[in-house]
């Protein structure tokens, strides 16, 4: 039974030791990104985007709206994307 406890003794000092990483670990937040974006004079705030969302036609309809755009002298920057990480997802 010594055995069992030490071993439950060791796993318990392990957890605890890992548990307690956190404290030095990475800061959770967005503190460091907005400090960025403000340094860099909030340029998301001036980035005009259109999302198109949804279960079909996402593709014609982007590309459809990117040519009427570019046909009336916009910008346009288009990204289309077949699938995210597997191929069934389409």
């Amino acid at each position: 039974m010594a055995v069992k406890a030490n071993s439950s003794s060791k796993i318990d000092n392990l957890l605890a030791y890992l548990f307690n990483l956190n404290r030095f670990g990475i800061k959770v937040g967005l503190d460091h990104t907005t400090e960025l974006l403000k340094r860099c004079e909030n340029p998301q705030n001036n980035f005009h985007s259109i999302h198109i969302a949804g279960t079909n036609g996402k593709g014609s309809t982007s590309s459809m709206l990117a040519s009427i755009l570019m046909s009336a002298g916009y910008k346009v920057g288009l990204y289309s994307s077949p699938h995210l990480i597997n191929f069934n997802e389409r």
